[in-house]
């Protein structure tokens, strides 16, 4: 029986994103859960506070893949306008929620501060959407269909996904092998795609690195089968064997100490 796989798409949206003023951290904070989860990330999108740009991304999005995230625009401003985006995205009204309105209403209430027009734009959701809650700051994020909006502040994104992750139907987990490799992508390239032809229900990557001095790889082999990851691993570690073997005979054929085949 094949795993189960569960596929995700992000959406972070924000003029501040796009213009470099703010330096995204919540797509690779997702990306580490949503691996540990057993949910591969296959997307992500950036786009600004623009209406059209957020229902067309959305859209697209939640026919494509099992679940989506998004981060941002939902804040009491007027170009918080994920919420209004997502409404028209489904097709239903975004209206000033209830239970969202009185968790705010009596946070405020505690706080001594007036519970302002802005600060109510935090409460408003798709009709019939559920709560994300935020222990962090209260004003809750939402969940419609298989969308979950989220705030775009780092610190209240992490304890929203924390919980959401914690309530999805994951998939199966992905295993992951590191082989460390003294050669630069330029000695394995070939190789190493032969390999993964050979093992097509594997992922495998490399990763070059440079100390100063040298080029090396760190190449990872992920795969969700534990039989189909040893195989690979196998002809990657052998693949370096090789590589060594080869360079080592060419090396003592130029210092003269070797014979010529």
């Amino acid at each position: 029986m094949s795993p189960t796989i569960k596929t995700a798409g992000m959406l972070a949206i924000g003029d501040e994103l796009l213009s470099g003023r703010t330096k995204d951290k919540n797509i690779g904070h997702l990306a580490d859960l949503l691996t540990v989860a057993g949910i591969d990330l296959k997307e992500v999108r950036i786009v600004a506070d623009e209406e059209d740009a957020i229902i067309e991304a959305v859209n697209a999005l939640r026919q494509r893949y099992d679940y989506v995230f998004t981060s941002g625009g939902i804040g009491p401003t007027h170009d918080d306008i994920t919420a209004d985006s997502v409404s028209k995205a489904f097709g239903v009204p975004c209206v000033h929620d209830p239970d969202a309105m009185m968790l705010l209403g009596n946070m405020y209430a505690a706080r001594n501060m007036d519970f302002t027009e802005a600060r109510q734009r935090m409460a408003r959701m798709p009709q019939g959407a559920y709560h994300i809650p935020n222990p962090v700051s209260t004003a809750p994020g939402f969940i419609i269909g298989n969308v979950h909006v989220m705030a775009g502040v780092p610190q209240v994104f992490q304890a929203m996904i924390a919980h959401v992750i914690e309530t999805l139907p994951t998939g199966a987990k992905v295993l992951t092998r590191a082989i460390a490799c003294p050669f630069g992508e330029g000695d394995i390239g070939t190789l190493l795609g032969q390999i993964q032809k050979a093992h097509p229900l594997t992922s495998i990557g490399s990763y070059p690195q440079f100390d100063g001095k040298r080029f090396s790889t760190e190449l990872l082999v992920r795969a969700r089968d534990e039989a189909a990851l040893d195989a690979a691993a196998a002809d990657v570690a052998a693949m370096v064997v090789q590589i060594a073997a080869e360079k080592e005979a060419l090396a003592k054929r130029d210092l003269g100490t070797g014979e010529v085949a």
